[in-house]
């Protein structure tokens, strides 16, 4: 065990701090290390450390910068669109349910009041015994609601409907 310092461990320190170890270094200095524990010793730990930081810069290289910023720029355009998608989303169902929600409650209104047809439905086994010009009900254009003005207005909601799920579903 060496309690005090080697007298030229500061020219090697010096050295080495600049980098000219072993090229650039007297003979006799060289001589010195290969005989001396300490000078050995801070030599090696100086290699080795260096050796370290070096391997540990080269594996933490990024990139050019202009990458970086380019990942960065299409991180944050992601993050905003999906941001901005969830509230589309949940107004995409919320109008799909409502439009299911009216249509199954038209249908429903005119199966009762409009068109009648369950008693359509109760006609059925009748008419499969008669021509088929008998399975169109006479009284369809005298209801409340004409036949002519429903199918317009059915493709028109559904029409509407498919403007509606498009324009939300578009992600520009």
């Amino acid at each position: 065990m060496i309690l005090s310092p080697c007298s030229r461990e500061k020219e090697l320190i010096e050295l080495l701090a600049r980098g000219a170890w072993p090229d650039a270094c007297p003979p006799e200095l060289r001589t010195h290390v290969a005989g001396c524990r300490a000078c050995g010793d801070l030599v090696l730990v100086t290699r080795t450390l260096r050796r370290a930081r070096a391997e540990a810069a080269g594996a933490a290289n990024p990139g050019s910068p202009g990458a970086l910023w380019w990942r960065a720029q299409l991180r944050r355009r992601n993050a905003a669109v999906e941001r901005v998608g969830r509230p589309i989303l949940g107004a995409l169902i919320f109008a799909f349910s409502v439009n299911l929600l009216l249509a199954g409650g038209f249908l429903v209104f005119q199966a009762r009041h409009g068109l009648n047809w369950f008693s359509w439905l109760k006609q059925i086994p009748q008419a499969l015994t008669l021509p088929l010009g008998a399975l169109w009900p006479a009284g369809v254009f005298d209801s409340g609601w004409s036949l002519m003005a429903l199918i317009p207005a059915l493709a028109a909601l559904a029409l509407l409907s498919g403007v509606v799920v498009y324009v939300a579903s578009d992600k520009q």
